[in-house]
């Protein structure tokens, strides 16, 4: 693709504006809503009460005609855009040929090669073999079971502001209790949560943060007792933190010097989101083992485990899979998206991306007082706010900054473990003119949003 915007090369089947006909919600999501309450758990909450009809590249399509600028992607999964037509006609055609034999039964074509194909674009220069799943916290639990397997150990490290998932284990390894933990326990053991590098609150290089995770570990676990060390090189629901160069550079020498597995977990970052196949690869690290999910299969449930032969061998038949696990319709959407980021360079879109967010909001920083912090890699930024003068963190800003842009047709998602990193994960289609007016509808929200100087004092950072 060139580098101007996407909409001048490519057609959607949805105009790719911003269009407000009813306010948000619009009567048919309030009536909508009032079905939900009495049908749906209140534990599956939204963001926002506003009900989608359908979507096309980054504009979504309520029940009501209003077209929202989507900034969330269902959490980083449609990076190749809503319902694209591609993707669209594969998942059709393998409907009607074969929905489902289960793979450890009666094996399929389409899980061989979405495997071969995550065996080229994973880093490192090594066999490497696959284990298709579910979701993102089941790759992980699966990941941990291998490491496990190879390594005789039971101890499983994971950083501090991390998201692992939401099953019993993943949600030991996730760093904050609200609301993902809290009253969910009891959790298992030997789960140690150490200290990340994190750069607007540590100051410190990626050199001084290595040895101070490596320290925690050796004075707080012990290396011999430890079968993986699992890491989001840059993390999503912990606000977009990205750890300082050089970080993981040392973090991986020091696994391999004390024979720990270290997992990336790419299942927010991966998949072109952030200007590369995997966001380690800005790290110049290689992982041992990566787990895939949200955007491999642009809104259909897959997601794998990917490493190096033997470790991911070390299991006895039997010991990894399920029933669902790919699926061949959701393997047949993942080839259409892997082709499509290929033959549409959407690695080079999300750097298109990157540098427009860059230039748009960039900015703020100086702009605004309670923006203490914008960073980011290709479609995947962060936008920390602040108590006017501090680094103490504004949730009170944050959530007004969403409330009002939803209110006015921008999705956009919290994040952080103070829930004040305002995080935009657009698909890589997003024009430049789309990413103008979603920031100018963030900037009027800002403007508006309370400094904060009455908030309670937040917890203080452990990184």
């Amino acid at each position: 693709m060139s580098a101007t915007a996407p909409s001048s090369v490519r057609q959607f089947s949805v105009p790719q504006e911003r269009r407000l006909v009813t306010e948000l919600p619009g009567p048919r999501s309030r009536a909508l809503q009032e079905r939900r309450v009495q049908s749906v758990s209140r534990g599956a909450g939204t963001l926002a009460n506003i009900y989608m009809d359908h979507g096309a590249g980054a504009i979504l399509v309520d029940v009501d005609g209003n077209q929202l600028i989507d900034l969330g992607c269902g959490i980083g999964v449609t990076t190749v855009g809503h319902a694209d037509p591609a993707v669209a006609e594969a998942v059709s055609e393998q409907v009607r040929k074969l929905t489902h034999t289960l793979f450890t039964v009666t094996p399929y074509e389409n899980y061989v090669k979405v495997a071969e194909k995550l065996a080229q674009i994973t880093p490192g220069d090594f066999e490497k073999h696959s284990v298709l799943v579910n979701s993102g916290a089941e790759a992980v639990e699966n990941a941990a079971k291998i490491a496990r397997r190879f390594t005789g150990r039971r101890a499983i490290v994971v950083l501090d502001h991390a998201f692992h998932g939401r099953t019993n284990m993943t949600m030991a390894m996730t760093y904050r209790p609200w609301p993902e933990r809290e009253g969910m326990g009891p959790f298992p053991g030997e789960i140690y949560s150490v200290p990340i590098s994190y750069p607007f609150r540590d100051g410190l290089s990626g050199e001084e943060a290595a040895e101070r995770t490596i320290d925690y570990i050796e004075t707080h676990v012990g290396p011999r007792d430890v079968a993986a060390f699992f890491a989001e090189p840059i993390q999503g629901d912990g606000g977009i933190i990205i750890p300082a160069p050089g970080y993981f550079q040392r973090i991986v020498e020091y696994c391999r010097e004390n024979g720990i597995v270290f997992v990336a977990d790419e299942i927010q970052a991966g998949i072109a989101r952030t200007g590369a196949w995997y966001s380690i690869e800005h790290h110049d690290a290689v992982p041992d083992l990566v787990t895939t999910a949200k955007g491999i299969a642009g809104g259909l449930p897959l997601a794998a485990v990917t490493g190096r032969a033997e470790i991911m061998d070390a299991v006895q038949p039997g010991g990894v899979g399920g029933t669902f696990g790919g699926n061949p319709v959701s393997t047949a959407a993942a080839l259409a998206v892997l082709d499509l980021v290929e033959r549409e360079d959407l690695i080079g879109e999300a750097k298109r991306v990157e540098r427009a967010l860059v230039e748009r909001i960039g900015g703020w920083v100086d702009k605004y007082d309670i923006v203490g912090d914008v960073r980011g890699k290709g479609a995947m930024f962060g936008v920390e706010l602040v108590q006017p003068g501090t680094k103490k963190p504004n949730p009170k800003a944050l959530k007004h900054v969403i409330s009002t842009a939803v209110a006015n047709g921008v999705i956009a998602l919290d994040a952080g473990s103070w829930d004040s990193v305002l995080r935009l994960l657009p698909s890589v289609l997003i024009s430049e003119a789309l990413i103008d007016d979603a920031a100018s509808v963030l900037e009027q929200a800002i403007e508006s949003a309370p400094s904060g100087d009455d908030a309670e004092e937040p917890p203080t950072p452990q990184s």
